[in-house]
Order: C-alpha cells, then sequence, then structure tokens
C-alpha cells in the first residue's frame, strides 16, 4: 500500500489570471549530501505538456522504439543500442515544451555563503532575485578552487555550521568555520575573494546559526537546492506575465510552509518587469507567479515521467540539449 503524498500547496479555488501548467522532476537530488556525492550537479526538468501529450510522448518510446518500462529511466535509456536516435527523437518531441534548470552543487554552497552569511537570509537566495552577489560568490569560488584540501575543509565547515540537525553545538561549529576561514586568508587568493572572506562577521554568523538552532523558518533550508531551482523554473515560465501552477514529484524539501514563504517572495520581490513581459501583459503588482504545487507520483503521471526523463539525460549528457532548453542557474 503507498503512503500518501506528503508536501505541496494547492492551490484554494480557481487561480485567477493567465495559467500555465507544468510538471517537474529533479535528477541529482541528494538531499543535504551535497559535497559528497557522486552527482555534482542537479537538474531540475519542466515540461508543458498536456497528460494526452505526455502518454503520447510514453507510448512511443515503448512501440516505436521498443523501450520496457525501466528503460525509460535515463541510465538504461542511454546506454541501449540506438540511444542516440532515439534521444534525438525524443528532445525534438520537446522542442519549445520543456526547460532543465542546471545547478552545481559546489557553486551552490558558495552562494549559500554569500547570500545567507553576508546578507539577511531570504528566500530570495540563489535565484536570480539576488544576482547582484553571484559576481563575490564567483571569484570565491573560482580562487578557492585553487586553494587546495584548505578549501574543502572551509566548504565542510560550512555545511556542519548550517545543518539543521545539530544542536547546541553552534559556538563550537562557528569557530571552527572560521578557523578554515582564516586557513584560505592565509593563502592570499586574490583582492575579489579575499574581500569576501573578509567581510564575513563572527557576530552575524552567529546569529544567523542561533536563529538556525531556534529553527527560524524564515531562514531558507541551507542545504536544500531544491526550492531556488524550483523559484527559478516558476519565474522562467512566468516570465512575468502569466501564474504557473506546478505538478511535482513527491519532494520532502518541498513543505507547505517553505513553499508559502516562497510563495511570498515571489510576490514580493520577483515581480514582473517589462522586459519579462515582453509584448504581454504583465502579472498585477503583488500576485506571486507561483500559483500552486501539486505533489504527483511519477507512477501515476505521464508528465512527470517525461520531466523525470528529462532530467536524467540533461544531468548525464547535458551538451545534448541546447541554449533554449538548458538553462544554467547556479553553475560557475
Amino acid at each position: 500500500m503507498r503512503t500518501p503524498l506528503q508536501g505541496g500547496l494547492p492551490p484554494t479555488g480557481a487561480v485567477a489570471g493567465t495559467v500555465v501548467e507544468i510538471a517537474c522532476d529533479e535528477s541529482g537530488f541528494t538531499g543535504t549530501n551535497l559535497l559528497h556525492s557522486a552527482a555534482p550537479v542537479i537538474t531540475h526538468a519542466s515540461v508543458d505538456l498536456s497528460a494526452a501529450e505526455a502518454v503520447a510522448v510514453v507510448t512511443a518510446l515503448r512501440s516505436r522504439f521498443r523501450l520496457s518500462p525501466n528503460e525509460l529511466k535515463s541510465g538504461q535509456f542511454l546506454r541501449r543500442p540506438g540511444a542516440g536516435e532515439v534521444l534525438d527523437w525524443f528532445l525534438a518531441a520537446l522542442d519549445g515544451r520543456a526547460h532543465v534548470h542546471l545547478v552545481d552543487k559546489e557553486y551552490f554552497l558558495v552562494t549559500r555563503i554569500v547570500d545567507l552569511l553576508l546578507t539577511e537570509p531570504s528566500y530570495a537566495a540563489g535565484t536570480r532575485l539576488t544576482q547582484d552577489r553571484r559576481p563575490a560568490a564567483l571569484a570565491l569560488y573560482r580562487a578557492g578552487r585553487r586553494a587546495g584540501n584548505d578549501w574543502g575543509a572551509f566548504l565542510a565547515a560550512f555545511v556542519d555550521l548550517v545543518r539543521t540537525k545539530r544542536r547546541h553545538q553552534g559556538d563550537h561549529l562557528v569557530e571552527r568555520f572560521f578557523q578554515a576561514r582564516d586557513a584560505l586568508v592565509r593563502q592570499h587568493l586574490g583582492a575579489p575573494a579575499d574581500a569576501v572572506l573578509d567581510e564575513l562577521c563572527p557576530d552575524h554568523v552567529r546569529t544567523v546559526s542561533t536563529r538556525l538552532d531556534n529553527d527560524d523558518r524564515s531562514i531558507p533550508p541551507p542545504l536544500e537546492p531544491l526550492l531556488p531551482a524550483l523559484a527559478e523554473t516558476v519565474l522562467t515560465w512566468s516570465a512575468g506575465r502569466r501564474r504557473v501552477l506546478v505538478t511535482h514529484d513527491e519532494q520532502s524539501a518541498l513543505t507547505a510552509d517553505r513553499l508559502t514563504r516562497l510563495q511570498r517572495v515571489l510576490a514580493a520581490e520577483g515581480g514582473p518587469s517589462a522586459a519579462d513581459a515582453g509584448a504581454g501583459e504583465a502579472l498585477p503588482a503583488g500576485l506571486s507567479p507561483l500559483a500552486g504545487l501539486v505533489m504527483a507520483d511519477s507512477r501515476d503521471d505521464p508528465r512527470v515521467q517525461v520531466a523525470d526523463l528529462l532530467a536524467g539525460v540533461a544531468r548525464r549528457s547535458p551538451g545534448k540539449l541546447d541554449d533554449a532548453m538548458l538553462r544554467p542557474g547556479l553553475t560557475p
């Protein structure tokens, strides 16, 4: 017997305005295990196919190319004889109907250091709404990777600092984080990266650590890249002029509380711009582009199955996707 689906934020009543419905799934998501994973990137795929269109894609893969149900997973899909022909057909079938958001896990951690420890933490962190902070994160990432073991120790200290399951260790973990920071400073990484490291303030970091210990839910989960990836997906499909209703494969990270906070941030800070809206009518100010999110079991929803397959293909063979479909998000 299947357990009930958890999480999500279904809309209450009819959704006002122009709406696009998308189905999403990810590949490479390993929870908070960001530094010790065989999957260094996460792909978050979305399609706007109707259920009937998704069924047609899945049926064609099984009949035209004689794929078994098991081969609808990207690993088996890409290893089978004739995979190139099947892949070309699959991507052509999704032309103009799909997006993939790409996240480099290590770079995501660096953006979290900048977004959470140098400013007031916000659910806008890691999205295009905090794009002004990306130059600092990029400078630190590029210089830090040349620092050898000290760089790995610094990132590991940050992960331990913000891991929500560690309680009553705040002072010790803050001290360890700054010891790792100081080791990097002694390497003289260069002016831009050194400036970022110097800006880290023990009092602010200690405050954030204490708020995490006290389960301050206004701080986004520091080690969950799925929320900013979802936000980017919604902003892409919205284009500043329509609302987005998401059907998503079940993910424990997507709780109703977190989605509500994300929805509010997108309404307040992710408002439409003339560039986003293009020739269409812009969303009214204060209306969130995220209309709601409904959980689904991929075994039951062919749209999620297609998104799942696309996410796996993009993670394993990103070079196969063109620029219109693959949208690098938190990638250096």
